[in-house]
């Protein structure tokens, strides 16, 4: 049986592929961002980095998720 990939994570190969950066690079540039709510981070990051609103919410989602489970 395949261990399948939910959430926020399984947008992560297609945000690779579409935009060419690595997730830990789009990690890294949210939590240096002085910005702390989720959709000012997801409106930050459609618009100064050309994402998708799905994609954009996929990677804040995660990368708060863990701030907040660590």
């Amino acid at each position: 049986m395949t261990d399948t990939t939910k959430g926020p994570a399984s947008y992560f190969p297609s945000i690779e592929k579409k935009y060419g950066r690595p997730i830990t690079e789009w990690k890294d540039l949210i939590r240096s961002s002085r910005l702390t709510k989720h959709m000012e981070l997801v409106n930050w990051l459609k618009a100064e980095h050309g994402l998708g609103h799905g994609h954009a919410n996929a990677l804040v989602a995660h990368t708060l998720s863990e701030a907040r489970g660590k």
